[in-house]
């Protein structure tokens, strides 16, 4: 903060989303986004109290990604701060406009500890895949988070495909391509084993995920689990597997350091990645 500029106070928001009904996370003209409703939301709840204040995301989930753990964080000016008898009161309003019944949900609010950045200060994400390849194993009720496959999938080979991939790497093959944007990430934790229900359940952490890497990955354990680290090391993309469809995909949860660590991490988060003996890659 320069010398000079009003103080803001950092609200951490805990969130939990349906995405079968928005495009995204990210704000776009036009669209319905997670971000977009929640930040309409709060335009409504400050608007006497000058601009709307923004969000701050861990992860920007894609078209049709659920949420149970999506961490964001949004800045309030004094003015704004004082118009809530406290933090928590923030999730309450922000609820009360979206509604009971809605697609979206603050869990929490509350201050953040100083240095909490919800983007840059995270550890890690973890995500969760569902699968239900057995007719059984098919309930209606839960066909808007678990993608229904035609046929048995041998859930130890895929078990095993996952665990090669583990480690710090070029996740290229598994991802869509950004310019200026890396594709260097630490995969930390990468496993695969069935529910009480009989569903298949990858279980997916890193330090943070690329466009459309958790959806390859498991792409490439239902599709080509014998080549999998073949495609890794290619680090080219590849029409060994497809990506797989977003609605068995759901944001759990976020980690982040001990409160003493938050601004470093954030700090060191803001570099670059590279890999051992290799120049950084923007």
């Amino acid at each position: 903060m320069e010398t000079g500029e009003t103080p803001l106070e950092r609200i951490r928001l805990d969130l939990a989303y349906d995405g079968t009904g928005f495009t995204g996370w990210a704000r776009q003209p036009g669209l319905r986004t997670v971000q977009g409703v929640l930040e309409d939301a709060l335009a409504t709840v400050f608007r006497r109290q000058g601009d709307p204040p923004r969000l701050v995301v861990a992860g920007r989930t894609d078209v049709g990604v659920h949420a149970t753990g999506q961490v964001a964080h949004v800045d309030l000016t004094p003015e704004q701060f004082a118009h809530l008898a406290n933090a928590g009161q923030l999730a309450k309003r922000v609820n009360g406009i979206a509604g009971l019944s809605s697609d979206v949900r603050v869990r929490r609010a509350a201050i953040a500890p100083p240095g909490f950045d919800a983007r840059f200060g995270a550890l890690w994400r973890r995500y969760e895949y569902r699968i239900a390849d057995h007719p059984d194993a098919q309930d209606p009720r839960r066909r808007s988070h678990t993608l229904w496959h035609p046929a048995p999938l041998d859930e130890q080979a895929m078990h095993d495909a996952a665990q090669s991939l583990l480690g710090l790497h070029d996740f290229a093959a598994f991802c869509r391509p950004r310019e200026g944007a890396t594709t260097i990430r630490t995969l930390q934790a990468f496993e695969w084993s069935r529910d009480a229900d009989g569903v298949l359940v990858a279980r997916l952490q890193a330090d943070a995920f690329c466009h459309s890497m958790v959806r390859a990955l498991v792409g490439a354990c239902v599709g080509a689990a014998s080549e999998a680290r073949a495609i890794l090391d290619a680090a080219v993309r590849t029409s060994a597997f497809k990506v797989m469809p977003a609605k068995g995909l759901t944001l759990v949860e976020v980690g982040y350091p001990p409160d003493a660590e938050l601004a470093a991490r954030a700090e060191q988060t803001r570099g670059k990645r590279s890999l051992p003996d290799r120049a950084p890659i923007d």
